[in-house]
């Protein structure tokens, strides 16, 4: 009945009218040879709101009367329906009252109605960008409070109904009547009442994220970059369904939480005069404290990160804090600079971090095989150590020894000492009893070859087993494994690395120790 549709609108909204009244043997009479047309025309598009919404009822009419006439009375009575429902809106357009365009339904290929679409898209970019300007100034209300005050004017028009319009029952503003609470519904609760410290550490972690996005819009708008505007702001729309989640009290996985948008070096403009003079050593002394800062700055986004495929949110706060405070001191050191004034006073402090080693670029059926160099490895009867042309090759026994993952690396010419630093990437099931066999009792063996030449086959250096079992409470290990002939010690060595997203069993936790740089607030040269 969809193709009969569009014949209908072809034939504009008096032969459909028409169609209306006529028995349904006649309206396919009338219908017939407007299908024989060969390609007809795409509907034309309406001048305005109303002939757009004619044009609308006069398609459903259509397809409700070819309907009945193919006997589906559920379509007819469907496709009534919805002509009712333009019907409506016509009139309502007609009488000047506002028409909900969204809830009616789109029948296909009719054009959208003029001005609908672009201005609800142009009013609500626009819109953001505004928001977008009012997180970035420093002086403008937090969003979340803002929000908060809207929710709880929203609260107190729910919670007081109006009652009847009598004079006599109006309450005075003060009185003990006053204090009394509404009676909530039995099935309403308050998820805000008593929210946990996990709660508003992660609605925190979430609009402090949405912020970043909204500011990155505005930047993007004011270099004239329509199209990164637009990215950023879907980005922060993104995250309403997690933050409205967060405040009712619902498990967020902020695993799929996206990163911080890029920092850009032209946040802040450096303005040099030409009487400005920065000594040589001072020159020295900030050229240091940047690359410290920077170092420590992208140490912190990396954690950040690693906590954030975890789920830790309390973690992810304090390391994305640790960011922000480094990139301050940042901006800090080149306004001075850019002044013409001493280093500012600085120090160092011994910080306990407390990391989770994870690898989030990989998946969890990923295992990474890393041959990084052979070292000294021993050559066959008659070859030169130097004209030594090694490769190593292993088959990893999963899923089955019959159907082993087969792998090598290039061939190295002329050294004993090869450095290969080629990664291969198996595919794994974390808890296949047969992957865990092989990790607790086979481990990785390899075989170290020599290239033949022409009409020469390879001739074999020796073999080396890297063991695993170590994966099940590290996502990587590090190995330099002998290089063995039989049982006979060669003295050649091969290094070896092997990587998971994370270990086998529990968290790859490292506690390390480290010498942070902190400006100091209080201003003064070194």
């Amino acid at each position: 009945s969809w193709d009969l549709i569009f014949t209908s609108c072809v034939l504009g909204a008096g032969v459909g009218s028409a169609a209306v009244n006529k028995p349904p043997s006649e309206h396919i009479e009338a219908s017939q040879p407007a299908t024989e047309a060969p390609g007809p025309a795409a509907p034309s598009a309406p001048t305005d709101v109303l002939e757009a919404l004619e044009q609308r009822r006069v398609k459903y009419v259509e397809a409700s009367n070819q309907a009945k006439a193919s006997g589906d009375d559920r379509k007819a009575r469907m496709h009534d329906r919805i002509a009712k429902q333009y019907h409506s809106a016509i009139r309502a357009h007609k009488a000047g009252k506002p028409v909900n365009f969204d809830e009616l339904p789109v029948p296909p290929g009719c054009p959208p109605i003029p001005g609908q679409k672009a201005a609800d898209a142009e009013r609500g970019f626009i819109a953001t960008l505004e928001a977008a300007s009012k997180l970035a100034s420093p002086d403008a209300p937090d969003v979340g409070d803002e929000e908060d005050d809207e929710e709880k004017e929203e609260e107190s028009k729910v919670a007081v109904p109006e009652k009847p319009k009598k004079p006599t029952l109006d309450v005075p503003t003060a009185g003990p009547e006053q204090k009394r609470s509404p009676s909530a519904s039995p099935g309403s609760t308050s998820p805000k009442e008593n929210p946990s410290p996990t709660a508003v550490q992660l609605l925190e972690l979430l609009e402090s994220r949405k912020k970043q996005y909204m500011k990155a819009a505005l930047q993007a708008k004011q270099k004239n970059d329509m199209e990164q505007a637009k990215v950023f702001l879907r980005t922060a729309k993104g995250l309403d369904p997690m933050i409205e989640a967060a405040r009712s009290g619902k498990t967020v996985d902020i695993s799929t939480l996206p990163s911080p948008p890029g920092d850009e070096e032209d946040d802040f403009i450096l303005v040099h005069h030409s009487d400005v003079q920065v000594s040589e050593k001072a020159e020295q002394v900030y050229t240091q404290l940047s690359t410290i800062l920077k170092e420590q700055h992208e140490k912190c986004l990396t954690y950040s990160e690693q906590f954030t495929h975890l789920g830790n949110v309390s973690e992810t706060t304090r390391f994305e804090k640790m960011a922000e405070s480094c990139k301050k001191s940042m901006e800090v050191l080149k306004l001075a600079q850019s002044r013409g004034l001493p280093p500012p006073k600085h120090h160092f402090e011994e910080r306990s971090l407390r990391t989770v080693r994870i690898f989030p670029e990989l998946s969890s059926t990923d295992m990474v095989v890393i041959i990084v160099k052979g070292m000294n490895l021993p050559a066959p009867s008659g070859i030169q150590p130097n004209d030594l042309d090694a490769y190593i090759k292993f088959d990893f026994p999963y899923p089955s020894a019959e159907q082993p993952q087969r792998h090598k690396t290039n061939v190295i010419k002329n050294t004993n000492s090869p450095d290969y630093n080629q990664s291969f990437t198996l595919s794994i099931t974390r808890n296949h009893r047969g992957f865990k066999r092989v990790v607790t009792s086979k481990g990785l063996k390899l075989e170290l070859l020599h290239k033949g030449g022409f009409l020469r086959s390879d001739k074999p250096i020796g073999s080396a087993l890297v063991k695993l079992d170590k994966l099940e409470s590290q996502s990587e290990i590090r190995e330099i494994v002998e290089v063995m002939d039989g049982r006979k010690h060669t003295g050649g060595r091969v290094e070896v690395k092997v990587r998971l997203r994370e270990p086998l069993s529990g968290q790859d936790v490292q506690t390390s120790t480290e010498r942070w740089l902190v400006i100091d607030s209080s201003k003064g040269p070194v």
